[in-house]
């Protein structure tokens, strides 16, 4: 089935259809990754606010892999890589950041999750953001929420596995 900016609003409803009754579809593309300079963004935001679980099929990177089922729109995009260590370096790293207005995908470590999310918190505020661990292995865990929540959620887990995060553009609205 097609799916592309000028039928979206045609055939998304139709698609979210089709997963509501159970059915798997996969998105794919001519044009590199879905998700990622096609408006594949949009069904899976309307997917996962549906409570339809969205994955990605292995690639060669985290960083796509995670855009493309992060649900916003990822052109432009700044990849950031690992954060500074130090808690002042990494908060006015942050602020840079937020002030680009654009998806941000970091890489953290299971030892730093933790401040790491806190800095975010701090810089842009309860902004909804994507946590993905261990992308493309066997225990991946993709999730969806403000870093409250994700902070919560791994203090009962522990941090275990890399992280790979996406931080939509700019602070969250007040």
């Amino acid at each position: 089935m097609s799916y592309f900016e000028r039928n979206q609003r045609r055939q998304g409803p139709r698609l979210l259809g089709l997963l509501r009754e159970g059915r798997t579809l996969a998105l794919v593309t001519d044009a590199g990754t879905p998700g990622i300079s096609d408006p594949g963004f949009q069904l899976v935001r309307d997917a996962r606010a549906a409570g339809i679980p969205v994955v990605p099929v292995p690639g060669p990177s985290a960083v796509t892999a995670a855009l493309s089922v992060a649900g916003v729109p990822a052109s432009p995009f700044v990849f950031e890589g690992f954060l500074p260590i130090k808690p002042g370096r990494r908060r006015r790293r942050l602020r840079v950041l937020c002030e680009a207005r654009m998806p941000v995908v970091l890489y953290e470590s299971p030892h730093r999750i933790a401040v790491t999310l806190e800095a975010i918190r701090e810089v842009f505020g309860e902004v909804e953001l994507l946590v993905a661990r261990e992308l493309t292995k066997k225990f991946e865990e993709v999730t969806t929420g403000p870093p409250a929540a994700h902070l919560a959620r791994l203090a009962g887990a522990g941090g275990r596995g890399e992280f790979t995060l996406v931080i939509p553009g700019g602070p969250a609205a007040p």
